[in-house]
């Protein structure tokens, strides 16, 4: 049998850290997920699930993230019951997170998240300059590398060329 859960998503709050009796930290945080597809309105839906993370990864996780972070959750899903206030009883389904890795820089803000240019630290393109010529603009790149914030294959029009050696299959 197997039970797996991954996940990446952004909180809907600041992760709740409390600590057992016996000295546990445990920290429950919702993580909303953006489903796949849309739906006849054309609009995207986004599911809210409950996690939970336990000791140090539970201390990391209300250090160090916050309302609004992209994090990635891997874990199992766990399912328990209790008995409510009313008499009656409550069952719960939770991911159970065994890692949570953060997936934004700690510098990155609720306000920075608007250009998506910051998120990575990468400035922002100027679009009016040929891919290929960026580098021979910043003098202290010397690499021909392309950097992560620009797009190798943006719409300049021209057709690429690509061997037969070059594709993986």
């Amino acid at each position: 049998m197997m039970n797996r859960v991954v996940l990446v998503g952004r909180l809907t709050k600041d992760p709740d850290l409390r600590y057992t009796p016996n000295g546990a930290a445990v920290a429950t945080f919702t993580l909303a997920v953006n489903r796949t597809f849309t739906n006849q309105q054309g609009e995207r839906e986004t599911d809210f699930i409950n996690c939970v993370v336990w000791r140090r990864a539970a201390e990391n996780v209300a250090n160090f993230l916050k309302k609004g972070s992209l994090a990635g959750v891997d874990g199992r899903i766990q399912t328990r019951n209790y008995e409510g206030q009313d008499g009656k009883r409550v069952y719960v389904t939770e991911v159970l997170a065994e890692s949570v890795q953060f997936l934004e820089p700690r510098s990155a803000s609720a306000g920075e998240r608007g250009n998506e240019n910051n998120m990575y630290g990468g400035g922002q393109r100027n679009q009016d300059i040929p891919f290929g010529q960026q580098n021979q603009r910043n003098n202290n790149n010397k690499s021909d590398y392309t950097r992560m914030d620009e797009d190798p294959f943006a719409n300049d029009g021209q057709p690429i060329d690509i061997s037969d050696d070059d594709l993986p299959f």
